[in-house]
């Protein structure tokens, strides 16, 4: 790219990504709104795109294609973000919804997690337009990751129907232009304890929802022990076990009231798909013939219920990974990286795509206070897309 170019796509960029930052785009909440800008922005180029929603029809995904002009085989690429970004807790030093330059940065929710990569695709969509693709490029938007991957799972279930199974997927999550190539799972569940309430002074004449609970996180620090015993030998991750965490525990409404109702909120971070299946089994087991019979006994309406608010699996380390090895042939850096952060990487991954985690900005400034991008990494992100472009047309 000229100097002269790319000045101007880094302004388009930055107008991008003020006008998407401007999108209150918080997990759980509508997010038409942008979807419908990326949508406009890429169909004035002639790109053709599909939605997917949730049950409601208020949160979309969308996936849209600029078609090669000639093929050669080659797989395409899909450039893949998400577009909601985690809640805003006082205390922020600027409109968290409105974009600030301060020096070499540039402020605002989802700057970096992960509206960046987004504006930055946009913004060089009508280069790959106008160019001689000997491949489509794709763009999958979607909704509620960081509520466990709500979105993807219903995209990707479309996508398999299509026939899009097969590609290079560069998710743009924040690794300051790193190669990330595997991580966790994250799994997150709502354990919900109904039992019958009753006045203190009588306690044999109740189901305490609340104790029963606490018998359950104990089970789960128990066997959060086992875990770490599980763990591979050769793992690569830090902590090298499957994590597990009780993130709250609410029910009660009075000091002399034996509490009908409680949930408990925890999750696992599973190193194998083992770990997960292995927890889950202790635990119904544990409900099922310890738990449930005793409160069954007192108050047979009494129930022990598990949500699961999510499933992300595992991005898998593959020792031979088309997505990595085309990365790195563009930046140069054949380092490959590992996160305590799950993505959308591994449910591309389960359906055959080769996936690699690569985008603008850092993690550390990720779901806090005065997040923000720096400027350089908009720079980057634009120069290696640049690359992808020029891997993907004829001469």
């Amino acid at each position: 790219m000229s100097t002269e170019n790319n000045n101007t796509l880094y302004e388009k960029s930055i107008k991008i990504l003020t006008d998407l930052i401007s999108f209150k785009t918080i997990s759980g909440e509508d997010n038409t709104k942008l979807i419908d800008y990326c949508d406009n922005i890429l169909n004035d180029i002639g790109a053709t795109s599909f939605r997917t929603y949730d049950s409601e029809k208020k949160r979309v995904n969308l996936f849209s294609t600029i078609k090669s002009k000639k093929t050669q085989n080659k797989i395409p690429i899909i450039l893949s973000g998400h577009t909601d970004v985690v809640p805003v807790s006082p205390g922020w030093s600027t409109d968290p919804f409105k974009a600030t330059i301060k020096e070499d940065k540039l402020y605002g929710r989802g700057a970096c997690d992960m509206k960046g990569f987004i504006a930055c695709a946009l913004a060089f969509a009508p280069i790959f337009s106008k160019s001689n693709l000997d491949r489509d490029i794709h763009f999958s938007f979607t909704f509620d990751e960081e509520t466990a991957c709500i979105g993807a799972p219903i995209l990707i279930k479309e996508l398999k129907k299509r026939g899009i199974n097969n590609g290079i997927c560069i998710v743009g999550e924040p690794t300051n232009m790193k190669i990330i190539d595997a991580h966790k799972g994250c799994y997150e569940y709502t354990t919900y304890f109904e039992g019958l309430a009753g006045h203190s002074s009588q306690p044999q004449k109740g189901v305490s929802a609340v104790e029963y609970a606490a018998r359950y996180v104990n089970k789960l620090i128990e066997l959060r022990e086992k875990l770490k015993d599980r763990a591979p030998k050769k793992s690569i991750f830090d902590p090298p076990f499957s994590t597990l965490q009780i993130g709250g525990i609410f029910g009660g409404i009075a000091h002399n009231v034996i509490a009908d109702k409680c949930y408990v909120n925890w999750e696992t971070r599973p190193v194998v798909k083992e770990d997960g299946v292995f927890l889950n089994l202790e635990l119904d087991k544990y409900v099922n013939e310890i738990l449930l019979p005793e409160m069954k006994k007192i108050y047979p309406n009494s129930s022990i219920k598990k949500e699961i608010i999510g499933e992300i699996i595992g991005f898998d380390r593959l020792e031979n990974s088309e997505a990595c090895e085309f990365v790195s042939g563009i930046t140069g850096d054949n380092s490959r990286e590992v996160v305590s952060f799950g993505t959308e990487a591994g449910l591309f991954q389960e359906i055959g795509i080769s996936t690699a985690v690569c985008g603008p900005g850092s993690i550390e400034q990720a779901h806090k206070i005065d997040e923000f991008i720096k400027l350089e990494e908009i720079n980057k992100c634009l120069k290696f897309l640049d690359g992808i472009k020029d891997k993907s047309i004829y001469k």
